[in-house]
């Protein structure tokens, strides 16, 4: 087995691991791997934008509010504080590492979304994750302190116990390198886990094929404290029919004034919410899941009849231009959409410096829970968190490293890793392509939008065969594919183990037998670790 060593590794090449580079290249030299290539995130797939307070007509007070809204009453205020008051300094940011927002007579240009009071969306036409990811991987690229490796998939992370103390510190991370099958024990005193969420763990997701879960994976079996993981956010629209990778119709798209519709043509939010089809994304998946299972179908209709045909072309050409891949006009026709398995509000713990429970373990992005969104996230808050708690995480680098190099430690293996070191001859007894299929439809059947006490509990015991099943495969053949499995197989354990505590319906996470909120016993986070999930 090969080593390595950096003073800082990066694990994952979105915008929280590609702007946390950027910002600790300045205190230490810097190793970011990604699994993939280099620009493949779902940072890149983001089409609405970056929430943050740009205009004269609103206030960091409206844009705090609104998110204390969409949270549902568990938002940490301090922590929401922070992403909105520093939000305008790393939209900055992000513009002077060469990211060309859309503009308008020198100003910004700005789109609402379902739950904002005020527009606030900066964006670059329907492509702003696009954008953003490429002029980060560039500046990146010329940076003479970070490195990038791709098709480096990290197994697990390894730790180290210090002989005086009895501490354990994140010292690194056991890595597989695609190409040649080896393994590489990877050594830096401080390690960030930017991977991104576990979308993959549905059958419909707008998440691409990497979001496997993997940093709160590896967090969860290191003895990082998690949290929230009941919370997962469906995207209500996502183009029908939805493929492996579900196509995600903006919401800026109704914040332009497009409507829901049933297929009759009546309007569908109509008396379900005060702001209709911009109401917040957990109240429009429901109403629509709703209506499909009572209606028989297939999907609903997005109305874009009051948006003229200019200002589609000039507003959207991501989505007009797949839309007519797929033989729709999205200019003189509706779309066709159904929900899909968009982010996840809970996550790996951290502080306002993004800190997590294990010393020498930061986090930051969707693998992260700060306690910004609470039991659902205002659009496009997400991206807007992590640049802001990755810049946080940035200026405690050299203190980090300091403390890494005061530690006279001895290496500890997690079991998983060392059963990967010894990895059995490839085996094609099972099949691990089909195991993640019937994970994905276990989980969108018994554990997705509306859950129930008997669906969670048949979800929960075949957890526990797919989960032996998974190890099996893992340890007889370890290559990207069994990983993944093995990763989404534990999230999705956490995810309905966290359900399954939470006896009430709050934000994203919807109980048919628990259908009230319950403020008395569940005004809290869900908190597990490996010593009480």
């Amino acid at each position: 087995m090969r080593t390595a060593s950096a003073d800082v590794l990066v694990i994952g090449s979105g915008i929280a691991g590609l702007t946390f580079a950027l910002k600790a290249a300045a205190h230490a030299s810097v190793h970011v791997v990604t699994k993939k290539e280099r620009a493949a995130s779902s940072t890149n797939y983001a089409q609405g934008g970056i929430a943050a307070v740009m205009s004269r007509d609103d206030s960091l007070d409206l844009h705090v509010r609104d998110t204390l809204v969409a949270g549902a009453g568990l938002c940490h205020l301090r922590a929401v504080e922070s992403l909105v008051r520093e939000g305008p300094a790393r939209v900055r940011d992000l513009i002077d590492w060469g990211v060309r927002f859309t503009a308008s007579g020198g100003d910004l240009s700005l789109g609402r979304e379902g739950g904002h009071s005020r527009r606030r969306i900066v964006h670059a036409g329907d492509l702003t994750g696009r954008e953003i990811e490429g002029a980060l991987i560039q500046a990146v690229s010329e940076h003479p302190r970070i490195s990038l490796s791709e098709d480096l998939h990290a197994v697990d992370l390894l730790r180290d116990a210090d002989d005086r103390s009895g501490t354990v510190r994140c010292s690194g991370a056991l890595l597989l390198e695609h190409r040649t099958g080896s393994l590489i024990e990877f050594r830096a005193g401080l390690v960030m886990l930017a991977t991104g969420g576990p979308g993959q763990a549905y059958r419909h997701t707008t998440n691409p094929d990497i979001a496997t879960g993997d940093g709160i994976a590896m967090a969860y079996r290191a003895g990082a404290t998690l949290a929230n993981l009941e919370f997962v956010q469906f995207h209500p629209t996502a183009l029908y029919p939805a493929s492996e990778r579900a196509f995600l119709i903006s919401e800026a798209v109704r914040g332009e004034g497009a409507v829901l519709r049933r297929k009759d043509g009546a309007d569908l939010m109509a008396g379900v919410h005060r702001h209709g089809s911009l109401a917040p994304r957990d109240v429009v998946a429901r109403t629509i899941d709703l209506e499909l299972k009572q209606s028989g179908d297939d999907y609903v209709l997005l109305d874009l009849g009051a948006i003229s045909r200019s200002d589609i072309e000039r507003r959207f050409p991501g989505i007009l231009a797949e839309c007519a891949d797929r033989g729709i006009d999205i200019r003189t026709e509706p779309i066709p959409v159904v929900p899909a398995a968009h982010y996840n509000c809970g996550g790996v713990v951290t502080d306002e410096a993004g800190r997590t429970s294990i010393p020498g373990l930061f986090a930051a992005g969707e693998v992260a829970c700060t306690g910004v969104h609470g039991a659902n996230r205002l659009a496009s808050n997400s991206l807007l968190e992590a640049v802001v708690y990755s810049h946080r995480a940035a200026a405690y680098v050299d203190e980090e490293l300091t403390r890494a190099a005061a530690t006279a430690g001895q290496a500890i293996m997690d079991s998983t890793a060392e059963i990967a070191l010894s990895a059995m001859p490839p085996n094609d007894s099972k099949d691990a392509g089909s195991l993640r299929n019937e994970l994905r439809d276990l989980m969108w059947e018994q554990a997705g939008i509306v859950r129930s006490v008997e669906r969670l509990g048949a979800a929960a015991a075949r957890l526990v065969g797919l989960r032996g099943q998974a190890l099996e495969v893992f340890h007889r053949r370890m290559d990207t594919e069994t990983i993944e499995l093995r990763n989404l197989v534990e999230v999705s354990t956490l995810i309905v183990t966290c359900a399954r505590m939470r006896h009430e319906s709050r934000g994203l996470h919807f109980n048919i037998d628990y259908p009230y909120r319950d403020n008395e016993r569940f005004l809290r986070d869900t908190v597990v670790s490996d010593g009480n999930a």
